[in-house]
C-alpha cells in the first residue's frame, strides 16, 4: 500500500531555492510530501523554470489583477483548494497574507526568515544584523499568523556574524541553513510532531540539545 505523502503548496515571487530544497528533499526520498501545485506573485520568477523542470503544476497570480488583497488571497485559497492542500509553505512569496488567507488555514503556513526572530523583522535584515554589531544571525522557520515575522518558532539555525561581512556574504551563509532546517520543518508537521502550547511549538520526540554553548569571538582562557 503506497505511504500517503503530505500535500503542500508552495507559494513564491522569486528564484526558488528555498522551493529547490524542498524538491531535492522529496526526490531523494528525505522528505515525506509532495508539492500538489506551486503559485508565484510574478510570471518571471524563476521558481516557475524548477516548477517545469521537475513536472509541478505551477499558477501565476498576479496582485495587480485583483481590486483588493482580500480578492488576491481568495483567488489563492480557491486554488490551493482544489489541489487538495494540506499545509502551505511560503518560499520566498514577497506578499502579506490577510486574516482571509490565514483563516483559511489556521496554523497551516509556514514561513522563513533569515534571521533569528524575534530579532529582525521585515526587510533587509542582514544589513540590520551587521549595522547592530550582532555576534550570531542565523534564519527561522516558523508558523505564520497575522503579523509581519511574529508567528510561533519552529525551527532555527544561527550562523556567525564575521568581521568584513556585507549583507550579501552573511546573507549566502545564511541561506544555506535555509536549504537545511525549511525541509526539516516540512518533514516534522508530516510526520504529526509538531504541536501548539500558547506561542511554543511542542515537537515531539525531540533529541535533547546539549547545553553547550556558542561564542564570537572565541573564548581564550576563561
Amino acid at each position: 500500500m503506497k505511504e500517503k505523502k503530505l500535500k503542500i503548496g508552495v507559494l513564491v515571487s522569486g528564484s526558488g531555492s528555498n522551493l529547490q530544497s524542498i524538491i531535492d528533499g522529496i526526490e531523494a526520498g528525505r522528505l515525506d510530501a509532495e508539492i500538489s501545485v506551486t503559485i508565484s506573485s510574478k510570471p518571471d520568477a524563476y521558481a516557475l523554470v524548477r516548477c517545469k523542470k521537475h513536472g509541478i503544476p505551477a499558477v501565476v497570480i498576479r496582485h495587480q489583477d485583483f481590486p483588493t488583497r482580500e480578492a488576491f488571497d481568495r483567488q489563492m485559497i480557491d486554488v490551493l483548494r482544489s489541489h487538495a492542500v494540506e499545509l502551505v509553505v511560503m518560499a520566498g512569496f514577497m506578499r502579506v497574507l490577510t486574516p482571509v488567507f490565514l483563516n483559511a488555514f489556521p496554523m497551516k503556513i509556514m514561513n522563513i526568515h533569515p534571521a533569528l526572530l524575534p530579532a529582525f523583522p521585515g526587510t533587509h535584515v542582514q544589513q540590520q544584523a551587521i549595522d547592530h554589531g550582532v555576534r550570531f544571525s542565523g534564519c527561522t522557520v516558523h508558523f505564520a499568523d497575522e503579523g509581519v515575522d511574529t508567528g510561533p518558532v519552529i525551527i532555527q539555525a544561527v550562523v556567525p556574524v564575521l568581521a568584513g561581512d556585507t549583507a550579501d556574504t552573511l546573507a549566502a551563509r545564511i541561506l544555506r541553513e535555509e536549504h537545511r532546517i525549511y525541509p526539516q520543518a516540512i518533514q516534522l508537521y508530516a510526520e504529526g510532531r509538531l504541536a501548539l502550547s500558547g506561542r511554543k511549538v511542542i515537537i515531539k520526540e525531540c533529541p535533547v540539545m546539549p547545553e553547550s554553548a556558542f561564542h564570537n569571538p572565541p573564548l581564550s582562557g576563561f
